[in-house]
């Protein structure tokens, strides 16, 4: 089929916006759903598979399995239909780049961030493989990650090879996938489990934490059997940053024998959760690195290199070493099959008590037993094989019958709602509903208080196994912060620089003579240290004195009296009083209260002073006298009034 123009009008509902790129059976477009006025990415089947039925038959599927997936870490599934002879899905559209993208711009990426993006992956792992979905090709271009105030967040897609249940798959489907990220098993043709997907995931962590693949060579055959045969090189010998628990579950998750990985995604959050803890409280020992990082050849921290569409006629090529793969795979088969029956002998009963009870059929059919199995209500996890007869290490003949009695568990029940409650409360909650509580997480919270539980893993209200391990993400109060220094800085100028910092302010006044009113004296908690966010910091700011020493103006002027005391901050009130000579006037003869010395009292309280006041005798003649003061800096000029005229007898 031809490449889509903008505005094209598929099944007259979809109008094309753009195209996204193309995978391994089909081109992905961004359009817009004229119906339901969204937004959809549309996967629309290449023509030369449209005439395949079993591509057509997967891609089918695809939107079968993928549509019961509803949950926040897939990618819906809206619709499915048959348009211009081929088939199309309608799917979410997610605003976001490929993990592949990111591990190709930003690898190595910080070991937290990291945990967080592939803890998310499991999530969507785990509920599909709940719902006996099992993915097959989980790699990091089938996950969108969605950038957010609140971080990351991971979407999986391309449902497109996953299949339900254990039966029903061809030989070629059951090794479909990318050879990078392929588990041992697929690599062999032996039927899938959730292990398998387990052991993608843990190949998609190693590359984010390393920028390189465990797995390389010239062709998927050469992959595919190192895949089979060869241990992965430690991380931390690729990147020494990478902390020693991390790599332990890495390492773990990438076991050959699929026994030996994680029981379940579960499992896998679990141990992730844990190498956070270790890493959050710095007591992470390193990896066991032999090679510096520097040493990684360059070209590492961009492999692979950026995805381009890849020519149809080349891609097709490419598939003949997969089925060169199946085809001597299949003949080994037949062959030791053939000398078994050729020679009549007894096989040897495999041991497989403790083994998943897929992984224990598969080994057991590969021997060439037949395979019956019973449930029994176990404390053991649900799906392991609790026992077997005829035991293990028994010879039968091929084609015989071993019977398992596989652990039903103790049943399932929803996980407790335990987020605001106290820790040992919680625990105590979720250890009565019959589950274990692993070793707590401890996180900053502004909002929940310290020791109070901010989540669960799994989070409440999920269906769980009893028996199966919580673990609880606890509030360790509010983050921390460095306290500025604002001592001798104005008042607005210190509040802002504390708020700015976190912190509430409360301020104390506190007179003071010595500083300017406004300015910070003292701060506590002292600069220097550290506090929660959002705790109190207090300043004392210098404040005027509330009382004041009283200046002595007896023996002023009125107006230098005047001036003093109302400098000081005084009410003044002014009396006279009469004077014997012109010496005395306008001079301040008392004032009440007195002042000198330490003598204070309240600010803008009243100082009266009593002021000379002369007034000049009359002229006994009648005679009009006029008496003028001294001249003098500091005395007024005082004028009597006009003299009194008295009339002769």
């Amino acid at each position: 089929m031809r490449e889509l123009d903008a505005g094209t009008m598929v099944d007259d509902r979809y109008r094309i916006v753009a195209r996204l790129g193309s995978g391994g059976m089909a081109d992905v477009y961004c359009a817009d759903d004229t119906q339901l006025g969204r937004r959809v990415a549309l996967k629309i089947l290449y023509g030369r598979f449209a005439e395949d039925d079993e591509f057509v038959e997967r891609f089918r599927r695809e939107a079968s399995h993928a549509a019961g997936l509803q949950h926040q870490h897939v990618v819906s599934v809206y619709d499915r239909g048959e348009w211009d002879s081929t088939s199309y899905i309608a799917m979410e559209f997610v605003d976001g780049r490929t993990l592949k993208q990111i591990i190709q711009a930003e690898a190595p990426i910080e070991p937290l961030r990291a945990i967080d993006i592939v803890t998310q992956v499991l999530r969507a792992a785990r509920f599909a493989h709940k719902r006996g979905i099992i993915h097959r090709d989980l790699k990091p271009h089938n996950v969108i990650v969605e950038e957010s105030p609140a971080g990351p967040h991971a979407k999986v897609t391309d449902f497109g090879i996953a299949r339900a249940g254990a039966s029903d798959m061809t030989q070629t489907g059951s090794i479909m996938g990318t050879a990078q990220y392929l588990s041992p098993e697929q690599a062999q043709g032996h039927p899938v489990t959730p292990q398998s997907d387990l052991y993608s995931v843990g190949i998609v962590l190693y590359e984010m934490l390393t920028a390189k693949l465990p797995f390389e060579g010239e062709s998927a055959v050469t992959i595919a059997l190192k895949q089979v045969n060869e241990p992965p090189v430690p991380p931390g010998q690729l990147n020494p940053d990478v902390p020693g628990p991390l790599e332990d579950v890495i390492l773990r998750a990438l076991a050959k024998d699929p026994a030996d990985r994680f029981a379940d995604a579960d499992e896998f959050i679990a141990a992730l959760e844990a190498a956070r803890v270790q890493i959050v409280d710095g007591t992470a020992p390193p990896a066991t690195a032999t090679t510096a990082f520097a040493a990684v050849p360059e070209e590492a921290a961009v492999y692979p290199a950026p995805l381009v569409d890849e020519d149809p006629v080349a891609r097709e090529e490419r598939r003949w070493p997969w089925a060169l793969l199946v085809a001597l795979l299949a003949a080994g088969v037949i062959v030791g099959l053939a000398l078994l029956l050729g020679g009549g002998k007894k096989v040897k009963v495999a041991n497989v008590v403790g083994v998943q009870s897929a992984i224990a059929a598969a080994r057991l059919h590969d021997d060439g037993f037949a395979v019956s199995s019973e449930t029994a209500t176990s404390p053991k996890p649900r799906g392991q094989v609790i026992g077997q007869n005829p035991v293990g290490g028994t010879r039968l003949k091929e084609g015989a019958t071993v019977s398992l009695t596989v652990s039903g568990g103790l049943g399932s029940k929803q996980v407790p709602l335990v987020e605001d409650l106290g820790r040992n409360a919680a625990r105590k909650k979720l250890t009565d509903a019959g589950f274990e509580v692993g070793k707590d997480v401890l996180r900053t919270s502004d909002t929940v208080v310290k020791n109070h539980v901010i989540s669960s893993s799994p989070p409440g209200g999920t269906p769980l196994d009893v028996g199966s391990t919580i673990v609880l993400v606890v509030s360790a109060g509010p983050e921390r912060v460095d306290i500025p220094a604002v001592v001798n800085k104005p008042e607005d100028e210190a509040s802002a620089t504390l708020r700015d910092a976190g912190f509430e302010v409360d301020v104390i006044d506190k007179e003071s003579a010595d500083k300017d009113p406004g300015t910070v004296l003292l701060q506590a908690p002292a600069a220097g240290g550290q506090a929660p966010k959002g705790s109190t910091i207090h300043i004392t700011v210098a404040r005027e004195p509330e009382t004041v020493l009283i200046p002595d103006v007896t023996g002023e002027n009125s107006s230098d009296a005047v001036s003093a005391l109302s400098g000081a901050g005084f009410r003044v009130k002014t009396r006279s009083k009469e004077v014997d000579g012109p010496e005395g006037d306008d001079v301040v003869l008392t004032q009440s209260p007195t002042g000198g010395g330490d003598k204070k009292a309240k600010r803008s309280s009243e100082v009266t002073i009593t002021v000379g006041r002369f007034t000049p005798a009359l002229d006994p003649e009648g005679t009009d006298t006029t008496t003028t003061t001294p001249p003098a800096e500091t005395t007024p000029t005082t004028t009597t009034p006009p003299a009194t005229t008295v009339p002769t007898p």
